[in-house]
């Protein structure tokens, strides 16, 4: 059994659609209202078919009460990050602490670099995403003296005030797959959220990668268990077993529950616009992994 200690989240992974304009709006508070923790909406700001991430998440924080917001994930080529540091410090304060930080290094580039971002090589972009998580913590440390800086080739910062600080300690999840990017998620993230869809072997592949993850942690210093793993879901609720997640709602619960027991997922977030799937989801697969995998 893998256990990383962290208690369970079940959530939403929702387009950030412009058509219906409320869309993922509804979408959100349809989640808090079935008891969901987490509604996460993926950041393209080069497409203009979804509204931009950051200001339809300030809109629902104002709609909502109780459920966390996040990026899944934050393009950081697009957004300079002691500004987003700002923005998501600001954000978590008006909403009394509810978001967090998923981020990642970017990928498709030729639309980053249409809409004035630098285009940089695999290699960069991490070395990038690690040099802006830097700079994004030491805004957050608003109570440590002197400026912000970073002599980083990618984000320099000479002397920037600090703060505000957020009002909890917001988790930075990195979306992360390939060895360097788990290793900088071991080095310099709180939580690793990658999609089951992109792993070519299914849930297995999480104990590699989970390994990577863990060995670099050590490296660091730190304690592998303080990076939580979340892990974006797929399936359809079927009456019969068609697959894995394909079934009826019994056999999520045993699947989802045996993510968290072989591989220590502790977040889960359904990949859908569909409402229905998202309140069966959050009445019957939710609780009853919760009660299922109770220490």
């Amino acid at each position: 059994m893998s256990d990383y200690g962290h208690d369970l989240l079940f959530g939403t992974f929702v387009s950030p659609a412009i058509q219906p304009v409320r869309h993922a709006v509804d979408h959100a508070k349809a989640a808090e209202r079935a008891g969901l923790d987490l509604v996460t909406f993926q950041d393209h700001p080069y497409q203009p078919r979804f509204h931009d991430t950051w200001t339809l998440m300030s809109y629902i924080a104002a709609q909502t009460e109780r459920i966390r917001l996040s990026g899944n994930v934050t393009n950081l080529p697009l957004r300079q990050p002691a500004v987003l540091a700002r923005s998501v410090a600001s954000l978590d304060q008006l909403s009394g602490g509810r978001i967090e930080l998923g981020i990642g290094a970017g990928g498709f580039w030729d639309a980053i670099e249409a809409m004035g971002g630098r285009r940089l090589t695999p290699g960069q972009s991490i070395e990038a995403l690690e040099e802006g998580i830097g700079i994004i913590r030491q805004i957050w440390a608003a109570d440590e003296r002197g400026g912000v800086r970073s002599d980083g080739p990618y984000y320099p910062v000479k002397g920037a005030k600090r703060g505000p600080a957020p009002a909890h300690d917001v988790g930075i999840w990195v979306g992360a797959y390939k060895p360097k990017m788990l290793a900088l998620t071991g080095r310099a993230g709180d939580g690793w959220l990658p999609s089951l869809p992109y792993l070519p072997g299914g849930p297995a592949d999480l104990a590699e990668m989970n390994r990577h993850i863990d060995e670099a942690a050590l490296a660091a210093g730190r304690e592998p268990r303080a990076i939580r793993r979340l892990l974006n879901i797929s399936g359809e609720f079927t009456a019969a077993n068609r697959g894995f997640l394909q079934g009826p709602p019994e056999q999520w619960v045993a699947e989802i529950a045996g993510l968290t027991t072989d591989y220590g997922v502790s977040g889960f977030l359904l990949m859908s616009d569909d409402l229905a799937k998202t309140e069966l989801f959050a009445a019957e697969v939710a609780p009853a992994v919760r009660e299922l995998v109770r220490p």
